[in-house]
């Protein structure tokens, strides 16, 4: 299906207020951050801001969305470069998950200073929004591999199990003496093998 010039004008918009956001976050927390901020940051009026994402809460879960997109987007990749080896692919996307996790700035906002219940709220009690978005990028990881073939309600099953686990490790980082990714792999590995047709 090919996008409207409208539809990549406001995906385009939207991208660089997130960007925008970013750029913030690497300066500054959260708490400090307002939507007159992102809007300069991206060059727009605040009632842009405003009208793009609702409210500031709007705007830290459409943040939060991209980056599970992306988070998610990691494993689907790892899938595509270890043909046959549901173990290493897992290991990987797991390992640059957790590192690209380790350096986003809205997540070292959330870890640091005092408790925003705003941003907490997106990864415990509002959290369906990201669990489906992630979830269905992975799903379609696995459908598209070309060496991974399971059935559509393995895949779901899967990819709902692997971000809900993903997920919880958001608010409370890997321990740093053990291999988490590996850990997660000799786990989850089996599972999926299991569920091969």
């Amino acid at each position: 299906m090919t996008r409207s010039y409208a539809q990549e004008s406001r995906s385009l918009l939207r991208n660089s207020l997130l960007d925008g956001l970013r750029g913030l976050l690497v300066e500054r927390d959260w708490s400090q951050i307002r939507m007159s901020d992102v809007a300069t940051a991206a060059g727009v009026s605040r009632q842009t801001v405003y009208n793009e994402f609702g409210s500031r809460y709007g705007l830290a879960q459409s943040y939060a969305r991209r980056l599970a997109v992306q988070l998610a987007s990691i494993v689907g990749d790892a899938l595509s470069s270890h043909p046959d080896d549901v173990h290493g692919a897992l290991q990987d996307g797991f390992a640059e998950y957790f590192a690209g996790v380790a350096t986003d700035p809205m997540v070292a906002s959330l870890l640091a200073g005092e408790a925003k219940p705003d941003l907490l709220k997106l990864i415990t009690t509002d959290a369906a929004p990201l669990i489906t978005t992630a979830s269905e990028v992975l799903q379609r990881a696995f459908h598209d591999s070309t060496w991974l073939t399971m059935s559509a309600d393995d895949e779901l099953r899967v990819a709902r199990a692997v971000t809900r686990m993903a997920l919880s490790y958001v608010a409370m980082p890997p321990e740093g003496d053990r291999d988490v990714a590996a850990d997660l792999a000799s786990i989850i590995g089996p599972a999926i093998e299991a569920a091969r047709s």
